[in-house]
């Protein structure tokens, strides 16, 4: 049976998005700091459609996270469109383009619904409206077998920990100070954590978590 986990980068300070987050600045101004050492990846390029990348330390960590993945859980702001009631006359798909890199179901966690949106390569857009706790419901069974991926942003994994939903937390600390933007922990209850292992990697060093019940 798949567990319930999440990946994230993160800062010194422990954010996991920049401030003012937007259209714009999907991020948050400063917010793709956090993720500059995964860009030149070569694991990561090839999961986004790029040839060509580096290979390191960090690349077999994002081999395993990002794999075995039989459905993804996301909220609202990662999937973005921005707020309220969609805007029917010119729906928004995405920050990914037609072929976003998930290849699985994505449970998207909205106070608004809207009918599924498939899209190419194995991916399909479905709109929960009655909570993460329904959202990783529903991923987990289409799932099956392989592990649910909980893709942010913080304030999902946030509501999904405090629920006791995950099994499992990966996290890319990356040496930068934000300083301003959405810190992943904040109102986090006493959750329990066991350190299972640490990988050093230029610019990141990858700590994984088991959540204990």
């Amino acid at each position: 049976m798949g567990i319930t986990r999440t990946h994230l980068s993160v800062s010194l300070d422990g954010f996991a998005a920049g401030p003012r987050q937007s259209v714009e600045h999907p991020l948050g101004v400063g917010g793709d700091r956090l993720h500059t050492w995964v860009f030149g990846l070569q694991a990561w390029r090839a999961e986004h459609g790029m040839t060509g990348g580096e290979v390191n330390a960090s690349s077999a960590v994002v081999e395993e996270v990002q794999g075995n993945v039989g459905a993804v859980v996301m909220g609202r702001g990662m999937f973005g469109g921005g707020p309220g009631p969609w805007n029917e006359e010119d729906p928004w798909t995405g920050w990914w383009g037609e072929d976003p890199p998930f290849h699985a179901p994505v449970f998207v966690v909205t106070h608004h619904p809207r009918e599924p949106l498939p899209m190419a390569g194995g991916t399909t857009f479905h709109f929960v409206t009655e909570g993460p706790e329904a959202a990783v419901e529903q991923a987990r069974r289409v799932a099956g077998d392989r592990d649910v991926l909980v893709a942010g942003g913080a304030a999902t994994v946030r509501d999904c920990l405090n629920a006791g939903l995950l099994d499992q937390l990966d996290l890319h600390l990356v040496p930068v100070l934000l300083r301003a933007g959405e810190r992943l922990l904040d109102g986090v209850d006493d959750v329990r954590l066991e350190q299972v292992r640490a990988v050093e990697a230029p610019g990141v060093t990858h700590l994984r978590y088991r959540v204990l019940r």
